[in-house]
């Protein structure tokens, strides 16, 4: 062989090593998944997504999901493991990884996002900062980001609002949540999502709160009597993929995978709103289409809680999440409030 032509082919053979994963070269990405007990969003929305990723994005990729409640893995540890390199990619729970990251609960305080409109502006505001610093602390990419939806109260005893979580013990899943409950003069208990049926059901907890089509799938309303459906937060969580395996896929690869991401969580945004509307009719016993009947009895909100949560942004929630996250991210407020602060009226 010429020298002019070992030069091209060594050329082409480093060229198609630069260039991502091919198609002889398929790549496996292992993926924790939201846990099997969170309900539709995670069973129609996301699982389909990664089991028929290849087959709808063309990408050599293979995508092995798993929920997490069946991996033995923690929802807590999820940076953890994915720092590790245990795993490649996670539908990350934002709540339950704050206490590694608190920058986290900036994307969802408690009173912060009222509404589905605000979450998204406020999510699309602050996702730069986020991702910029698990990037740093965790080697790992924000792809995309979603609300599971309004998290609503559940209690085994009859209540006609917020004031009377007085002396009654609260399942909590994050410091910011645990923080505002102790203010209202409840006991903040956090429990694991998959434990917190059997702790209503044993007394270890006399309310617990999250989303109203979670709580249906998981039988809360068998062990509950009550349902406030005010929202103390949106549960915010999101797709993050180690910066090792983002670097194995070209620039086009990872363009692809950006836009699949993307278009799935536009989709979870459309589906938990419609979803959260029905599975409160469907927890009251009225007519739904996505969950079980119950007949808990439904709370009227009132402008007085309407207005204590609107308050807990500054009056409770910003300092408490100011003392943690500063401490471990220097400024992290100050370039929230930079960002987001325009978005909610806070300067």
């Amino acid at each position: 062989m010429k020298a002019h032509a070992r030069i091209m082919v060594t050329a082409a053979l480093v060229a198609g090593l630069c260039a991502g994963a091919s198609a002889a070269e398929a790549l496996k990405f292992r993926v924790i998944g939201q846990p099997l007990a969170t309900g539709l969003i995670q069973s129609k929305q996301e699982q389909p997504f990664f089991e028929n990723f290849g087959k709808t994005t063309g990408l050599p990729v293979e995508m092995d999901y798993k929920p997490i409640d069946t991996l033995g893995v923690k929802d807590t540890e999820e940076l953890r493991v994915l720092k590790s390199g245990l795993f490649e990619l996670a539908s990350l729970r934002f709540p339950q990884n704050a206490r590694d990251e608190p920058t986290l609960l900036g994307f969802d305080l408690v009173g912060l996002n009222p509404d589905y409109a605000t979450a998204r502006k406020v999510v699309d505001a602050f996702f730069p900062q986020a991702d910029e610093r698990l990037q740093k602390q965790f080697g790992v990419k924000l792809l995309g980001a979603f609300p599971f939806g309004p998290q609503i109260l559940f209690c085994n005893k009859p209540i006609k609002g917020l004031a009377d979580i007085k002396g009654l013990k609260v399942r909590v899943y994050d410091q910011n949540l645990a923080k505002f409950i102790d203010t209202i003069g409840g006991t903040p208990v956090p429990i694991s999502f998959a434990d917190t049926h059997q702790s209503l059901s044993l007394g270890v907890v006399d309310c617990a709160i999250t989303g109203p089509s979670s709580a249906n799938s998981s039988g809360w309303p068998e062990v509950s009597t009550h349902q406030l459906a005010i929202g103390f937060q949106m549960a915010v969580n999101g797709y993050a993929i180690t910066l090792k395996a983002w670097k194995k896929l070209s620039p086009d690869q990872q363009a692809t995978l950006q836009k699949a991401v993307t278009e799935l969580t536009n989709n979870i945004w459309v589906y938990s709103e419609t979803l959260f509307k029905d599975a409160v009719n469907c927890n009251a016993g009225r007519a739904c289409e996505t969950g079980k009947k119950y007949k808990l009895v439904d709370v009227p909100i009132s402008d007085a809680d309407r207005a204590l949560l609107k308050d807990a942004v500054t009056k409770v929630s910003l300092p408490a999440w100011t003392e943690v996250c500063d401490k471990v991210n220097k400024g992290c407020v100050e370039r929230w409030k930079t960002a987001v602060g325009p978005v909610v009226g806070i300067k």
